[in-house]
């Protein structure tokens, strides 16, 4: 597949004068990478949010630097947005080598339906959002489907290491025991349980209380002898 492409200009604007970029349809943004010397430039905005729209996390892009004789092989490495507006405010591209690893986070997505969901009526949480690994920029995936139909009773769950990753490519950074998804018993239920519980505790404790009535069927307690 080939990699996505944008179309970058050398930036001269920088601090607080980037709100006029903004107004003008540019989004301020930089390069950097390991060993590398950032560098500022700018992308049309209506340009780099059809990009965005159109990839996946790690997507591999070919950044073309007005001026520079070839693109840089970049991946998307932090966005910035109005937090009313969402209005994306800058991005941060980070230069990568084909040839050696970088650490990344893959994304965990739910796939298929539990039947401790459907049938016993548990609740599905996902308690684990990506996984760190590292590799080669051309080995890191989109993501990792996780398949909760291996969850059939309640409180089950998968882990890191239930997800068959192939680690001959990459190494996993996170630990294997981790869970990233469990079926919780309906809420409804243990808090009868609960209560029940607490009704049981309550009636042993008023029998035993001084002066406690007999129970139904019961023959009350011989009175003590007088001496």
């Amino acid at each position: 597949m080939a990699n996505a492409e944008l179309q970058v200009s050398p930036r001269t604007v920088l601090g607080k004068k980037v709100a006029a970029l903004r107004r003008a349809g540019k989004t301020p943004a930089n390069v950097f990478g390991h060993r590398l010397e950032s560098r500022a430039v700018e992308a049309d905005t209506v340009a780099l949010t059809q990009l965005l729209r159109g990839i996946t996390r790690n997507a591999i892009i070919n950044l073309k630097v007005e001026g520079e004789p070839a693109p840089r092989t970049v991946v998307v490495r932090g966005l910035t947005r109005d937090p009313l507006s969402e209005k994306l405010l800058h991005i941060d591209f980070y230069q990568v080598s084909m040839t050696e690893t970088m650490r990344a986070d893959v994304a965990l997505v739910m796939t298929g339906v539990s039947d401790a969901v459907t049938t016993l009526g548990g609740v599905l949480l996902q308690m684990l959002e990506t996984v760190s690994i590292e590799a080669l920029p051309g080995d890191i995936p989109a993501q990792y489907e996780v398949d909760v139909s291996a969850i059939t009773q309640l409180e089950g769950s998968i882990h890191v290491k239930d997800l068959g990753i192939d680690t001959s490519k990459l190494v996993l950074h996170t630990d294997p025991d981790v869970v990233v998804a469990r079926v919780a018993a309906p809420r409804i239920i243990v808090e009868e349980a609960a209560a029940a519980a607490e009704g049981e505790g309550e009636a042993a404790a008023a029998e035993g209380a001084p002066g406690a009535a007999a129970a139904p069927g019961a023959s009350p307690a011989p009175a003590p002898e007088k001496s």
